[in-house]
Order: structure tokens, then C-alpha cells, then sequence
């Protein structure tokens, strides 16, 4: 990734509602900036990936749904990705992610993009 380049882990998933919506808003703030942006999401952040959920998530009661949040950082051309151990840990398949998902990755991706950018990021 490019100087500017910022990856965020995301590990908050559906029971943490008000934490899913930031990511997806930095996100699209950085790659509007003309600076890459990629999400990872692991452990229960996969859940975020899976059909059926972020379109009923919302961070804020009478807010926009995750899942625009997360069509929006899409539009912005934020790339997404979901962990190969976090797909097992959930009995989920790809098969069962949103077309906005980019691909499955594993550990040493995931290593390899954090020591490449300029900041990582976790929520």
C-alpha cells in the first residue's frame, strides 16, 4: 500500500452495535482523501460480512443502517476483506458474505498489509 494507507481490524460485530458504524465512516473518509483504505474484518466483525445482518444493524436507534455505511465506504473505494479463521469460527462459508465483501485472507495477508500501511487501526 501507498504512503497514506490505513487498515483497520474490525473485530466489533452485531452485539456491539454502536461500535459498527465508525470504521465504515473513516474508512470513507480516508479513501476520500485520496489515500488507501482497507477493512479486515475478524473474529465476531464477520458477522458485519454476513447476509441478512448489516441491513438490520443500526449504531444508533433511528439511524442509517450498517449496511449503507458499509455501501458507502464501498462507493468511496474501500477494499474488504474477512479472515479465513473467523469464517470457520462462525460456520460461514463465502457463500454466505455480502457482494461488497472483496475476498478471503489469512494470517500472513493480514500481517503483511499491517507492516505495509502507514497506520492500522482496530475497533
Amino acid at each position: 500500500m501507498d504512503e497514506g494507507s490505513i487498515l483497520l481490524f474490525m473485530t466489533s460485530g452485531p452485539g456491539t452495535p454502536q461500535r459498527c458504524a465508525t470504521p465504515f465512516y473513516m474508512a470513507t473518509v480516508v479513501a476520500a482523501m485520496d489515500n488507501q483504505a482497507e477493512i479486515v474484518f475478524q473474529i465476531d466483525g464477520i458477522l458485519l460480512m454476513k447476509r441478512g445482518v448489516a441491513e438490520k444493524l443500526v449504531a444508533k436507534e433511528g439511524g442509517k443502517t450498517v449496511l449503507e455505511f458499509i455501501r458507502e465506504a464501498k462507493q468511496a473505494g474501500v477494499t474488504m476483506k474477512v479472515c479465513s479463521a473467523a469464517l470457520q469460527l462462525h460456520d460461514m462459508t463465502e457463500a454466505d458474505l455480502i457482494p461488497e465483501c472483496d475476498g478471503v485472507v489469512g494470517a500472513a495477508y493480514m500481517v503483511d498489509r499491517a507492516l505495509e500501511c502507514t497506520r492500522v487501526l482496530s475497533y
